[in-house]
């Protein structure tokens, strides 16, 4: 009797592990849960949001709980910077920013990274590249003894540097639903169709992307390096980092290399919460077709010839029951493959090696191309005017998609610039009083 129980316990425990172990196998290799429900506020949240968004801050402002603005900043409201197409788009070239990251080295082996701001509260408080430099220089180089053998060591410089555009946020709450699981899922899959076409003989075609990992395990979907997992965190770092305002996630921003009393966060939680629910219920963009049957047909065309040569590759129109975002929110390299195909030269290789998750300096998020016609400029640095001239700087991964493209007809071509033209900003969204000087060029 008491073996047959102990017996019936075993074959219990036994198919209670096997069934925890086969629904863990379903579950990683299926994808994450789709987007079940829209990004809601109420109105008056949304409005108390809003005004947030496009509050010019102020030294010492009195809706601030602590000093305000700075005391460095790049802009004095968050709509400085995202106006393209209404309130809560991109942003002009003239409003880039300076980003910065200091690689490791054997001295200081944690990574850091930063912005070097434009402006500050008082001159003292001023950024500069060289300021950076000075505080961390090269690292002269030298010939050490190994074994029997003499070997150079080059000089290496830590700091590096990038200037990114700011981002169109239409649609940041869609996004923000979008599961981590999706994304690392389809990732997974490209990976795993590319490996099968190269057993097969198939060595062409794009090298796909991969998800950024961020070192809690969360899947990256935000920012040119997928470097925030939720919107709460970008709206937290862009509020701290661009203007100066602390926040209950995180401190502001301090002059690089001075000493800069602590003082209480200048949004409070409620303040906070607000304008993150703005940002997360700003209106997805749409696709705004010709009615014109005409231009329609070229439209039509030109969406074909989109999917023809391989750009949904990378701008998948779908994902994760997200429709019409056009991206798979991967890192892909862009620039060409250079200096040993690592990114760095000889000057900037790390000396501590950097975490396998860490994006190489070629490496950026694909950009959702929902909203494209009213995002200009375009490329992580806007050096992009058109939509022309941003195609035509697709390299690395994107080669054999732009080999193609060059290979359509001029008016085939035309015909995929005016499909994406088609993809606008939500027609909600609330018009910008952006100085003209900054309006897009299409």
């Amino acid at each position: 009797m008491v073996g047959n129980a102990l017996s019936r316990t075993r074959r219990q425990v036994g198919m209670g592990i096997s069934a925890i172990l086969g629904f863990g196998l379903v579950w990683a290799a299926t994808p994450g849960l789709p987007i079940l429900w829209a990004p809601r506020a109420s109105a008056e949240v949304r409005a108390r949001g809003g005004e947030l968004f496009e509050h010019e801050w102020q030294v010492e402002d009195p809706i601030a709980k602590g000093d305000g603005l700075g005391p460095v900043f790049n802009g004095k409201s968050c709509v400085a910077c995202h106006f393209q197409g209404g309130v809560g788009g991109g942003g002009a070239s003239q409003h880039n920013v300076v980003s910065f990251e200091l690689l490791p080295t054997k001295e200081r082996p944690e990574l850091k990274g930063g912005l070097i701001h434009a402006f500050a509260v008082e001159n003292r408080f001023t950024e500069k590249l060289g300021t950076l430099r000075s505080l961390f220089p090269v690292i002269p180089g030298s010939v050490r003894v190994e074994g029997n053998c003499q070997v150079l060591v080059h000089d290496f410089d830590p700091v590096r540097t990038s200037s990114v555009n700011s981002t169109a946020l239409f649609g940041a709450g869609w996004i923000d639903r979008l599961s981590g699981k999706t994304i690392y899922q389809l990732g997974l899959r490209k990976s795993i169709a590319k490996i099968s076409n190269e057993v097969v003989g198939e060595f062409g075609g794009i090298i796909p992307g991969r998800p950024r990992v961020l070192p809690d395990g969360r899947i990256g979907k935000f920012g040119w390096k997928a470097q925030f997992a939720s919107l709460e965190d970008f709206v937290a770092a862009a509020c701290a980092n661009e203007i100066g305002l602390g926040n209950p996630k995180m401190p502001q921003a301090t002059p690089i290399g001075i000493s800069y009393p602590e003082v209480p966060a200048d949004l409070d939680r409620s303040q906070f919460r607000d304008l993150v629910a703005f940002v997360d219920t700003l209106e997805r963009p749409i696709e705004v077709l010709p009615d014109d049957s005409r231009q329609l047909a070229v439209v039509t065309q030109g969406k074909a010839l989109f999917a023809k040569v391989g750009c949904v590759s990378c701008h998948t129109p779908e994902i994760g029951g997200l429709e019409g975002v056009y991206s798979d929110f991967l890192l892909h390299r862009l620039d060409d493959r250079t200096n040993g195909g690592d990114g760095y030269s000889t000057r900037s290789t790390p000396q501590v090696p950097l975490p396998d998750a860490f994006p190489l300096p070629e490496e950026w998020k694909t950009p959702p191309l929902w909203g494209v016609a009213d995002s200009a400029p375009y490329f992580h640095d806007g050096h992009s005017t058109t939509l022309e001239s941003a195609i035509v700087r697709h390299r690395g991964d994107a080669e054999p998609v732009y080999d193609l493209y060059k290979q359509l007809s001029p008016q085939e071509q035309q015909a995929m610039i005016a499909f994406l033209k088609t993809l606008r900003a939500p027609a909600e969204a609330k018009p910008s009083s952006a100085p003209a000087s900054f309006a897009q060029a299409r």
